[in-house]
């Protein structure tokens, strides 16, 4: 699914327009992104979707493939997603 299709989805579904669909779908992923970056160890819960959280992961040595020379990989901060029960659920059936 296309972000215009998910757009399209939500207008009909809601009854609102494609242009308030759309809008309200930017809020909803901004107020996403605004939660995850003010804290590192912020965690977004959404009933019957998931859970977005910041994970860290530890710096490491890696190999690189090509030259198989040993390499640092620095520690970083990504985003993570843990899908809730109904999600695992829906996509089993």
């Amino acid at each position: 699914m296309t972000k215009a299709e998910l757009v399209a989805r939500i207008a009909t579904d809601s009854g609102l327009s494609r242009k308030a669909a759309d809008k309200a779908l930017k809020a909803f992923v901004g107020a996403i992104h605004e939660a995850l970056e003010a804290s590192s160890d912020a965690k977004v819960r959404i009933p019957d979707l998931g859970t977005f959280r910041v994970s860290k992961r530890k710096s490491r040595t890696g190999v690189n493939p090509r030259t198989r020379e040993k390499m640092h990989i620095p520690a970083t901060v990504v985003p993570a997603f843990t899908a809730a029960k109904a999600l695992k659920q829906a996509v089993k059936e």
